[in-house]
């Protein structure tokens, strides 16, 4: 799984308040996570992964990190990693997580795991955030913009408000096609902003190279 721009998006546009532990939920290939580690000096960072392969290369990602001493991967699913540390408790939950909702599946069957999922598996998501989330955490997802509304609902199940939104449109007067979505206890006015990627075909805008200039070397 190759560096994406939804995932580098999230990683970059995670705001806390000096957070001393964060989860990554869905790691892949530890891109999102080993940003957040560059960005929070203080927080350790566990990472969960279902998928052995992808997991094996995080670990080797976080490993030659200069961060290797705050990362964690476990290779398995949000739901066994629970059952096995029910007392964790996260001041951010991040994840950028499978989006194709009962759609038809991907040929290929990794690309199946990691795009597609059902209404259920974002129900148990937001069960889980809900119930390892620090009392003044917040949650950060990045989603197609026709799944935003099923999240909303759940997180509101979960008792949790919805502080941030952040659309994000290829081109200035193209319609959203992702949403960063925040989720936290707290019930705050929500705050909405928009985020364009491109000026022209192939060229970014000043505000994405701005966004992602610590962590790209070309920018």
């Amino acid at each position: 799984m190759k560096i994406n721009t939804d995932g580098v998006l999230l990683g970059a546009m995670v705001l806390a308040e000096n957070p001393s532990s964060i989860l990554d939920i869905g790691t892949g290939t530890g891109v999102i996570a080993l940003m957040l580690a560059q960005r929070f000096g203080n927080a350790r960072v566990d990472a969960v992964e279902i998928d052995v392969s992808a997991a094996k290369t995080a670990a080797g990602n976080f490993a030659n990190s200069v961060f290797n001493n705050r990362m964690t991967v476990f290779p398995t699913s949000i739901q066994v990693f629970f059952e096995e540390h029910p007392g964790n408790k996260y001041d951010i939950i991040v994840s950028n997580p499978p989006f194709f909702i009962n759609s038809l599946e991907s040929p290929k069957a990794k690309t199946a795991l990691a795009k597609h999922t059902d209404a259920d598996f974002f129900e148990s998501l937001m069960q889980s955030v809900a119930g390892h989330l620090s009392p003044n955490g917040v949650c950060w997802l990045i989603l197609p913009v026709q799944t935003v509304a099923l999240i909303k609902s759940l997180a509101i199940q979960n008792r949790m408000c919805l502080q941030k939104e952040m659309r994000i449109r290829s081109f200035e007067h193209s319609e959203p096609h992702r949403e960063i979505v925040c989720f936290g206890f707290e019930e705050k006015t929500t705050e909405i902003t928009n985020i364009t990627i491109y000026e022209t075909a192939g060229v970014y805008t000043g505000e994405y190279k701005i966004l992602l200039q610590p962590f790209f070397l070309n920018y």
